[in-house]
């Protein structure tokens, strides 16, 4: 697996290059370069929509007791397809293409679902795991009084003023 992402990852660019060069020399530069730049900008508004809907459909599902994973993966597939539409190259916008169509992100839910652990109840504060190694104190144990009467250290090293 390792060596297919290492694959990929440099036969990528010199594929997007021979895209450019394909595409280039059927469309022109000009109209290349507005596909380019188009795809960026798509990308570029694709990523700002969908955080925001992303964050109010995970709110509506936690509203409503539902369990959020699937807007999760549709937000992440979305927020990849955005990425991928950001990148120049034509390989990476057919991926971001196939990305938004729906058949492949419940391929995706499908594929993931039974790897994605939610935790939806989260308790404020600390809670200690074993209770053995709580040591409990009350206000006998633990005083400040000495704090209070006790004059400033003329010696430490923090101190700003040596005239104090």
């Amino acid at each position: 697996m390792l060596r297919l992402i290492g694959f990929v990852a440099v036969a990528l660019p010199f594929l997007e290059i021979a895209g450019f060069v394909w595409l280039g020399g059927k469309l022109g530069v000009f109209l290349t370069l507005i596909w380019v730049i188009g795809a960026m900008l798509a990308g570029l508004a694709l990523l700002r929509h969908t955080g925001l809907q992303a964050v109010g459909r995970l709110r509506a599902a936690l509203a409503e007791g539902k369990e959020p994973g699937h807007s999760l993966i549709d937000a992440a597939c979305f927020a990849a397809a955005a990425i991928l539409l950001i990148i120049p190259g034509f390989i990476t916008d057919i991926l971001a293409i196939l990305l938004l169509l729906p058949p492949v992100r419940d391929l995706a839910w499908r594929l993931l679902k039974n790897r994605i652990v939610l935790a939806t109840s989260f308790s404020g504060g600390f809670r200690a795991r074993s209770r053995d190694k709580v040591i409990d104190l009350d206000d006998s144990d633990y005083s400040r009084a000495d704090d209070y009467t006790r004059g400033p250290d003329h010696n430490s090293p923090w101190r700003r003023l040596k005239d104090d």
